[in-house]
């Protein structure tokens, strides 16, 4: 009989396996990295779900009980708007964000408002227990809610899943992935294998145990999640947490979205206030995007009506021209698209004669929300054309639609929702295509006779 192999020579850079040693790695090309290993008695990868696995089947669709994929909720209706209704059983939601931002204060506070009976298990690889206590004072838990939270501080998987399979979580929280580290993948903590290896397995147990698993993830300089792209495919939901500016701890706004969800929309937006106490639900979103103030409006400022997945919001788009100081004009703008700010300045010089390509364009959107709905164009081509000419737009005005690169103004969803809470905030008149709940003198078909109206020009 053959004898069966006990040692393996193993990568301590990337974790590639050889049957003998090698002086260089056929896997990352790095030195003197092979090291002898003793073979794992574990058969298989999936190690949380513990002991021997019985044979696949498969079953009819019409058999599968629907009660599979229910939710829970959150307890947090913002975090329940972008998650598309409540925490999906047996998915895998990967959150990332910037430091500082709240990522693990959001996750705290839902492990403790979760609407469940069953316990919550938090695992922190980078604070210790006393740390995440004194958080959870700060935040007010206490009393049942955390008293069903349990704590564990280890980033070793082989720990967490003796600790899972013990607790039997409804959820379970993980902050974060690059911390997760097992010998099974090599024995430097952080790499592209250590995250694909325990996430997976991670992603694996709650798939088999009924439950759902929340994954912090840091991201890097460029705002995308850190680590192997992959790791985005393997999980269900893909939530960004972000702040209103370019650094994160500017600001109390907090923005959720979703960059990936296979169980709900990824056009919803949910908005915090970070305070005192955590993290607050705000309300009424639109005051958050208003500026208040007395007499007209100042040249260069004009409200769009845009929708952020079901929800209107009312924000103030500002822009500012001034002769370009190189050769070349240059736009500046961070939450709308530059793209779209240049294809409206063309659309604006080729169609009312307005010269723009001399001039650097600054645009900004008050409170920091980001824009990409189509909504925005007329109220950023206005507010181009305000800055431009010097003429104030009238005050008690919103606006939206789609600008075509013919000049047209195309018509956008849901105008009467828009139009409803426009005069719920005291906008009086509501400039937009042709519509339901446009009122007939003011719904435009092109960017001339839009001009023409909100700038009283012959």
């Amino acid at each position: 009989m053959k004898k069966q192999r006990t040692s393996i020579f193993k990568c301590t850079s990337c974790g590639h396996e050889e049957p003998k040693w090698l002086g260089r790695c056929p896997e990352c090309g790095e030195w003197n990295t092979l090291i002898e290993t003793a073979v794992s008695s574990r058969s298989s990868p999936a190690g949380l779900a513990g002991g021997r696995r019985e044979a696949p089947q498969s079953l009819p669709l019409s058999s599968v009980d629907p009660q599979e994929g229910s939710r829970i909720g959150s307890g947090i209706a913002e975090l329940d708007r972008v998650l598309g209704g409540g925490i999906m059983k047996r998915s895998a939601i990967l959150v990332g964000g910037e430091p500082g931002i709240g990522k693990s204060t959001l996750l705290l506070q839902a492990a403790a408002a979760a609407d469940t009976r069953g316990r919550v298990l938090y695992v922190s690889g980078e604070e210790s227990a006393g740390q995440v206590r004194m958080r959870a004072d700060r935040l007010g838990i206490s009393g049942a809610a955390a008293s069903r939270i349990e704590i564990c501080c280890s980033g070793k998987l082989e720990d967490i899943e003796t600790i899972v399979n013990a607790v039997k979580p409804v959820i379970l929280m993980v902050d974060s992935a690059q911390t997760l580290r097992t010998g099974e993948a090599g024995l430097i903590p952080g790499t592209v294998n250590q995250m694909k290896f325990c996430s997976y397995e991670l992603i694996s147990w709650v798939k088999e145990h009924d439950a759902a698993l929340f994954l912090v993830a840091h991201v890097t300089k460029d705002g995308l999640i850190s680590g192997p792209k992959s790791l985005e495919h393997m999980v269900d939901t893909v939530l960004y947490f972000e702040g209103p500016a370019s650094a994160a701890n500017d600001g109390d706004c907090r923005f959720l979205r979703a960059a990936k969800n296979r169980f709900g929309s990824v056009d919803e937006i949910g908005i915090f206030t970070m305070g005192e106490q955590g993290l607050s639900v705000v309300e009424d979103p639109s005051l958050l995007f208003l500026v208040s103030r007395d007499g007209e409006l100042p040249p260069g400022v004009a409200t769009a009506a845009v929708l952020e997945g079901s929800r209107t919001l009312l924000v103030e788009i500002q822009a500012l021209t001034v002769p370009a100081k190189g050769a070349v004009s240059r736009v500046f703008s961070d939450r709308i698209d530059s793209a779209r700010v240049s294809r409206v300045a063309a659309t604006l010089e080729k169609h009312l004669s307005l010269r723009l390509s001399d001039h650097d364009l600054y645009i900004n959107v008050a409170g920091g929300i980001r824009i990409a709905e189509v909504g925005v164009d007329l109220a950023l081509a206005a507010a181009l054309y305000s800055a431009r000419t010097g003429i104030p737009l009238p005050a008690g005005t919103a606006l939206t639609g789609e600008l075509s690169l013919a000049g047209e103004l195309r018509p956008v969803r849901r105008i009467a929702g828009r139009v409803k809470t426009a005069r719920n905030l005291g906008f009086e008149r509501f400039l937009a295509p042709p519509g339901e709940g446009v009122v007939p003198g003011l719904a435009v078909k092109d960017i001339k006779e839009a001009i023409k109206l909100l700038f009283t020009l012959p």
